[in-house]
């Protein structure tokens, strides 16, 4: 490939392509030299190390993640926003695994802050204020969409629900269902 025009965005972009193409464990600045068919160190006058080219991916990734729901849910509220937004949650995952992984990557506090991390808990609570939700149940409420949303996909994506009926996407709409019916029957009357 040319080695002109490599910029940290150009890498990170190839990063996070290369997650999902091998694993998000697996990109180092090594593999990324690969690709690019450079030697490493020409890469760390655009990296420090394989930790901020993991950093810059998951970011990305965040940010990427954001703007799917965000288009997502657009104009929807309750029942129909919630399901916008676990359905374009799981549709990431199963397109880019080595993003989402990485969008999974514990940041430090100061870079979680100004990510787009903020954004996604901004987006699920908006979604909640459908259910008229009072703290500390909306914390509560929000911590479980993300478990059981995770907890789905992670468990989709590692072959779970290959071999077993009913259908993986019949569970899916079903656990969306229970979700709505059990976050309306929580909310303060």
């Amino acid at each position: 490939m040319v080695r002109v025009g490599l910029t940290p965005e150009r890498l990170t972009l190839a990063g996070a392509e290369l997650a999902d193409e091998v694993g998000f464990d697996q990109v180092t600045v090594s593999a990324l030299a690969r690709r690019f068919d450079v030697k490493v160190a020409s890469l760390y006058s655009h990296l420090k190390n394989s930790h901020e080219l993991k950093t810059r991916i998951a970011l990305f990734a965040l940010e990427e993640l954001a703007d799917r729901v965000a288009d997502a849910v657009a104009g929807r509220a309750g029942k129909d926003a919630l399901a916008a937004f676990a359905d374009a949650y799981r549709d990431y995952a199963r397109e880019h695994p080595g993003r989402y992984a990485a969008a999974r990557l514990r940041l430090d506090p100061e870079t979680a802050a100004a990510s787009a991390g903020v954004r996604h808990a901004q987006m699920t609570r908006a979604i909640l204020r459908g259910y008229d939700l009072t703290e500390p149940d909306q914390t509560h409420a929000v911590r479980m969409l993300g478990s059981v949303f995770h907890g789905y996909v992670s468990l989709e994506l590692a072959g779970g629900f290959e071999h077993s009926a009913p259908d993986s996407q019949e569970s899916w709409a079903w656990i969306v269902d229970s979700l709505d019916a059990l976050l309306r029957n929580r909310a303060t009357p």
